[in-house]
């Protein structure tokens, strides 16, 4: 059976909701249809922050906003010049969703459920009557001189406008059906992990954070700062996180096992650390281990203190010039070995993906491809963590889903 669509839109994620919105909200009459290999739709929606689903950041500077991606930066202005955080902002408000801002920027729904946001977007798809297929494989595209045509596990479909938006793949060899197409592949690598440290006196302090930690990977000028989280296989948090994004490509070659330097953020640099200690704690007659460090937990300096070969029941006045050196080091530039990351899962992002030099960015239309688009993560496009991802899902699945109306179907 060959059923035919205006738009057929593979991926039933952010992108490919948001972009069967966008076509459907500037021809209510047109066939739509969203194509999902797996049964469940929006999945990292639903998984994204912890369930809470992070849908953007508050950043409403375009010029700012697109520094947080490591890929893709220069293409997205365009993007977000016409479609960014504050459309989609408002787009949500409009459909009686609200968003909040926390601390760190991170925007969520007040309800701190992803399936507030999951409703909206199947409620307007309903509303507007697009196709949801669920538990389809796309096997074959292929396009004669009119339609695409899709070969599934379950028919075949035909199309006049084609939108792939089904994300990234964690293996090369998934994005062949789009080589088939005579689009080139930036080869996808993992982005977005945590780092596996064999140091198991600093895993045994797993739950401890600080709030500015500074990360610098060994090789690597570039450094990273934010809240840094310790874990019974490591390190994570939004410093880490970020490192992993920024260096993804060099990670990747290094296989996962490289050196890192780990500044506390209690001082600036080594040169400022010593003057401190000197300065504040050399003189106390009191021990070491009875001496807070501003916001860094007992625990975590104590082990600070025995990285640097210092007793914690010993007076500061018995604590050598050698032991303050060492300290200020420790304190601002621990040397610590990554033997691995953390496993590349669903709630993760992939760099990598179809190049964009082969896009048209202001519509998302294949540029060798009439009637073809691309959308979302399947672009060599990702972000830090923060709700960058899904602003770039938004805006590019906007775009798309307006590009596939700009002329007759």
């Amino acid at each position: 059976m060959n059923t035919y669509y205006n738009i057929a839109i593979i991926g039933g994620g952010a992108a490919g909701f948001f972009a069967a919105i966008a076509a459907a909200e500037n021809n209510k009459k047109m066939k739509i249809v969203i194509i999902e290999k797996h049964h469940e739709f929006l999945r990292k929606v639903s998984i994204s922050g912890g369930g809470r689903c992070n849908v953007t950041h508050n950043q409403p500077e375009t010029s700012l906003f697109v520094k947080a991606y490591p890929r893709g930066e220069k293409e997205l202005r365009q993007v977000y010049a016409h479609w960014g955080q504050k459309e989609t902002i408002q787009w949500f408000a409009d459909h009686d969703v609200e968003l909040k801002i926390e601390a760190d920027g991170r925007m969520f729904p007040t309800t701190d459920d992803s399936q507030t946001i999951i409703d909206c977007l199947m409620k307007a798809t309903h509303e507007f009557g697009v196709k949801l297929m669920d538990s389809v494989s796309v096997e074959q595209i292929t396009k004669d001189e009119n339609y695409y045509i899709l070969k599934t596990n379950r028919g075949t479909i035909s199309c006049k406008k084609l939108l792939i938006a089904c994300g990234g793949f964690h293996q090369s060899n998934y994005y062949n059906f789009i080589r088939e197409l005579g689009h080139t592949i930036i080869e996808p690598v993992p982005s977005l992990f945590t780092f596996n440290i064999e140091d198991k006196e600093l895993r045994s302090l797993s739950g401890i954070s600080v709030p500015n930690a500074h990360v610098k990977i060994d090789g690597i000028k570039k450094v990273w700062e934010g809240p840094m989280l310790i874990t019974h296989r490591g390190l994570s948090g939004p410093a880490i996180l970020k490192s992993s994004a920024w260096a993804a490509n060099e990670l990747h070659e290094q296989k996962y096992i490289f050196d890192i330097y780990i500044n506390w953020g209690w001082a600036a640099n080594e040169q400022v650390a010593i003057e401190k200690l000197q300065s504040e704690y050399k003189t106390q007659k009191k021990k070491v281990g009875n001496t807070p460090f501003n916001f860094l937990p007992q625990r975590l300096l104590y082990y600070i203190f025995e990285q640097a070969g210092m007793n914690i029941d010993m007076l500061w006045a018995d604590v050598s010039k050698a032991m303050i050196y060492k300290l200020a080091s420790v304190l601002t530039a621990q040397q610590l070995k990554v033997t691995g990351k953390s496993t590349n899962k669903d709630e993760f992002v992939t760099a990598g993906g179809v190049t964009l030099n082969e896009v048209n960015m202001q519509t998302l239309e294949s540029k060798l491809h009439k009637g073809l688009f691309f959308a979302g993560e399947i672009l060599n496009i990702d972000g830090i963590t923060g709700g960058f991802n899904f602003q770039a899902a938004w805006s590019t699945g906007r775009l798309a889903g307006e590009g596939m109306m700009n002329d007759k179907l």
